[in-house]
């Protein structure tokens, strides 16, 4: 089992559960907010001389920089519009962290902040769900080695719906489930059109997990979103399960294929979003993981439980693609990817079980389960 940290975050309103987490982890959101300082202004000199990235990433050409405080106080106004509690509980962290505003949000919009810059993504999550009789699913959350320890385990109560998950240091919610038995799985996503405009996916998935009570509602909330920056969001229940791709040109719900499975990695799949594709076209290799864990669940007759997940998702390079991945021993911030945890979901249990590390690493004793909370 893993030695995470568990936060158990409490409260009857939006601030007081901010306030929970932000005294609970303020120093660790404050580690975790110094790495992504440096890696905003890492991606953004390094993209600052590629075609487009200037006007694209609003970067100074002379400076090289990036207004991460602008960029991110514009996805709060957006956020404000759509949902103000979450406004309300990003101001709570920021106040029991003892942190400016701007830099919780900033935590909130990383995605959006680093579609602005153009972040390279080489790596990133991989995804199986099997629907039947009894769906489960799960990823692999892969993410910078330098914010390896910049993660935790959470169980949150006090909204419309308790939801167990895994997320990052002063980020509302990630991958997780809630006590209505919906979970959600994450892969990001790159379009043409991303930017830091709208509501953060991110805080998009905490609200499906903190007030979704049924599939049908998830879905509603994911595609009624006016988000900016592109991601899926895979929702199960005990039941179903669709894949909802998100982005600024619209929204696609991708249903599982004929045998019931679901293959996510980081491309579009819906053709009315095919055509703005940027992560893509810029790192193919989602196609080579796609079309290798598509080849291996056609040969897995059986239910997708955490022994086979994990068998399924330990794939390397030599294998033909790289969904387990491993950071380089060299390499600067923002070139060293890895695996940083390996998630199974059962939806008709409410539970979570959590690997830290890569599915190549799981093992029986290796699981910490995570059963979200009554509200």
């Amino acid at each position: 089992m893993t030695g995470r940290t568990v936060l158990r975050i409490t409260g009857d309103t939006p601030r007081r559960r901010g306030e929970d987490r932000g005294r609970r982890a303020a120093a660790a959101i404050a580690r975790a907010w110094r790495v992504y300082d440096e890696l905003f202004a890492t991606v953004a000199a390094g993209s600052a001389g590629s075609a487009g990235s200037v006007a694209s990433a609003g970067i100074s050409g002379a400076a090289r920089s990036l207004e991460v405080r602008a960029l991110a106080l514009r996805t709060a106004d957006a956020t404000r519009a759509w949902a103000p509690e979450l406004v309300e509980e990003m101001e709570g962290v920021a106040e029991g962290a003892g942190l400016p505003f701007w830099t919780v949000v900033a935590l909130n919009a990383r995605t959006e902040i680093l579609a602005e810059a153009g972040a390279p993504r080489a790596g990133e999550c991989s995804t199986l769900v099997r629907t039947g009789l009894r769906t489960t699913g799960g990823q692999c959350w892969d993410w910078h080695e330098e914010l390896a320890g910049a993660w935790h385990l959470q169980t949150v109560t006090g909204d419309a719906q308790g939801f167990a998950g895994i997320t990052e240091h002063g980020i509302l919610a990630k991958i997780g489930v809630n006590d209505a038995g919906v979970g959600v799985l994450f892969n990001i996503l790159g379009h043409a059109e991303d930017a830091a405009t709208g509501v953060p996916v991110h805080l998009v998935a905490r609200q499906v997990l903190g007030t979704a009570g049924s599939f049908a509602e998830a879905v509603g909330i994911l595609t009624g979103a006016p988000v900016s920056a592109s991601t899926v969001i895979t929702v199960v229940t005990a039941d179903r399960a669709a894949s909802v791709e998100l982005a600024p040109a619209g929204s696609a719900v991708v249903e599982p294929d004929e045998r019931g499975w679901l293959t996510r990695t980081n491309h579009f799949l819906d053709p009315s979003l095919t055509a703005g594709e940027l992560r893509g076209r810029r790192e193919p290799e989602t196609y080579d993981r796609h079309r290798l864990l598509t080849r291996r669940v056609l040969g897995h007759p059986g239910p997708l439980d955490p022994e086979a997940l994990v068998k399924l998702l330990a794939a390397h390079r030599d294998d033909g693609a790289e969904v387990c991945c491993h950071a380089p021993a060299e390499g600067t911030l923002g070139s060293r990817w890895a695996t940083l945890a390996t998630v199974a979901v059962d939806p008709a249990e409410r539970r979570l079980l959590v690997h830290d590390g890569g599915p190549c690493t799981a093992g029986p004793s290796t699981w910490t389960p995570l059963t979200a909370p009554a509200r």
